[in-house]
């Protein structure tokens, strides 16, 4: 199936595509975002020494577990670090030099094209909610459905300013786990043709993912091209499980990019200082990204950083702090001293609604994100509850506000048109500009516009019922899977991927653990 595919590939998608695609409803989405503003340097060159220096001591002196991966030992052996039992030791400087030959900057292809998304550099890259087994809508919370994750598929291909599709947007309980993955990724290649992330839950579901993608893309396309972006997280502190490093070791041979991400709730999985977590988190990513350098030379990575706070007085996470954007600020100048993509940030919050203290909490690490460097912000929309629930109102509301994102990276047009002197001559001294010609020539993009948010009059708000913004984002939500339209895929491919998930699932018992 995957050499018929990468056949297909070749001549262009056969007719039936190109008729397909002709008659396809146009999706409007905003290209990735290039950064025309100065990121925000909050640590000293000392300080960022200090913290260099302390994690080559703590990879040097402390070490790393690999637990039940000899493999992965045999290969740290090899490379030059002291191996005791699951312990690994690295001398200083190792795994920064094997860390020098991951690529800066790489593009991630989408089925269609003109998605592509460019990971590095000055770019910004917008993905969904990854991973909460249970969704929100106006019915209440209530455990994830196979349903729920279509519609949040949707969702995401229907929204202009999101670049990127994801991965577990949520997690279908009524699916085995064993077979889960097969359907989330058959909802992203089919549903949607932005670009998406793989499964990681277990190694033999990393090589689906990279087998569905040789059927969508072509087999030669994805042996010489990156078309997932998966997550690899670190189990904090300082351990790094064989299920992980497995899902890892088949992307990275595939040159496929995975996000090496500690995650790590300070003063639980890490020091309560920022200074002493950014050490902990350099240091597991230098030995993660090292490690997938040793699986394959220029396999491309993302320095991933998930990074919150803790409150002493029930333990739950918390988010949206100073602390958490204090060291979102710090990794992003040490990713980019590696010479690294970047990952953190996203619309995450606390609060078991789509209320105030979720606007708070998401829109202080947005905006961090944004000026702290961020090259892929995961978890961008939709987030609720600590990351527990997906929330269909939160997505949309979250979706809208990162066209603030857009418009605020773009910086401030210093070009003629921008310094506005016409509008300024032809005014003059009490007039108003509502009418001018330069108003008149750009007042269709002058401003972000909500397409969620209401700016009526209260007398005409109160008449259309007085909708707060939840019952707004739940109308929202309607009209987008209402006017979804599913984009157009070759009809042997789709054939092809059907066909793949159906003999996977057909092979296997159900499993729900």
């Amino acid at each position: 199936m995957a050499e018929a595919a990468t056949r297909r590939r070749g001549r262009g998608g056969g007719g039936a595509a190109r008729r397909a695609e002709r008659t396809a409803v146009r999706i409007e989405t905003a290209r990735f975002i290039e950064r025309n503003i100065p990121n925000l340097e909050l640590l000293n060159e000392e300080a960022l020494q200090i913290i260099e220096a302390n994690a080559e001591t703590v990879l040097e002196e402390i070490g790393v577990n690999f637990p039940e991966n000899p493999e992965a030992l045999e290969r740290w052996r090899q490379a030059g670090a002291m191996v005791e039992g699951e312990r690994v030791r690295l001398p200083k400087g190792l795994a920064r030099k094997l860390c020098a030959t991951a690529p800066g900057r790489f593009t991630q292809h989408a089925r269609n094209p003109e998605r592509n998304v460019e990971i590095g550099g000055r770019s910004l890259v917008l993905a969904p909610v990854y991973g909460p087994p249970f969704v929100r809508d106006e019915h209440g919370r209530r455990y994830a459905t196979m349903e729920d994750f279509r519609k949040f598929v949707k969702l995401g291909y229907m929204s202009k300013w999101l670049h990127h599709s994801g991965g577990t947007v949520c997690e279908p309980t009524d699916v085995p786990v064993n077979k889960r993955h097969l359907d989330m990724l058959h909802a992203h290649m089919t549903l949607s043709d932005k670009p998406f992330m793989g499964s990681v839950t277990e190694p033999s579901r990393a090589q689906d993912s990279v087998e569905m993608c040789e059927i969508l893309f072509g087999k030669e396309f994805v042996a010489e091209n990156t078309v997932m972006t998966s997550l690899i997280n670190i189990n904090s502190p300082l351990t790094f499980d064989n299920v992980m490093m497995g899902a890892l070791e088949v992307y990275a041979r595939s040159n496929q990019a995975c996000i090496i991400s500690p995650f790590i709730v300070g003063g639980a999985m890490a020091p309560v200082s920022v200074a002493g977590t950014l050490t902990q988190v350099l240091a597991e990513v230098l030995a993660g990204v090292a490690y997938s350098q040793l699986i394959r030379p220029g396999a491309p990575v993302i320095f991933g950083a998930f990074v919150t706070s803790i409150d002493m007085n029930s333990g739950a996470p918390t988010f949206g702090t100073p602390e958490a954007s204090q060291i979102l600020y710090g990794a992003g100048q040490l990713a980019r001293r590696l010479g690294l993509p970047f990952r953190s940030g996203g619309g995450l919050c606390g609060s078991k609604l789509p209320d105030a203290q979720a606007a708070y909490e998401s829109a202080n690490t947005l905006n961090a994100a944004l000026l702290g460097g961020v090259n892929f912000m995961l978890h961008a929309c939709g987030w609720l509850e600590g990351g527990l629930v997906a929330s269909f109102e939160k997505f949309v509301l979250d979706a809208d506000q990162l066209g603030a994102l857009h418009k605020m990276a773009a910086g401030v047009a210093m070009d003629e048109n921008g310094q506005g002197m016409d509008a300024l001559r032809e005014v003059g001294p009490g007039g108003h500009y509502l009418g001018c010609a330069h108003t008149q020539a750009n007042f269709k993009d002058a401003f972000w516009r909500t397409e969620v948010l209401d700016y009526k009059p209260f007398e005409t708000w109160d008449e259309e019922g007085a909708r707060d913004s939840r019952a707004l984002a739940s109308l929202r939500v309607q009209k987008l899977l209402d006017t979804y339209q599913q984009p157009a895929l070759d009809p042997a491919i789709a054939e092809a991927l059907e066909a793949y998930v159906r003999q996977k699932k057909e092979s296997m018992s159900d499993a729900f653990i």
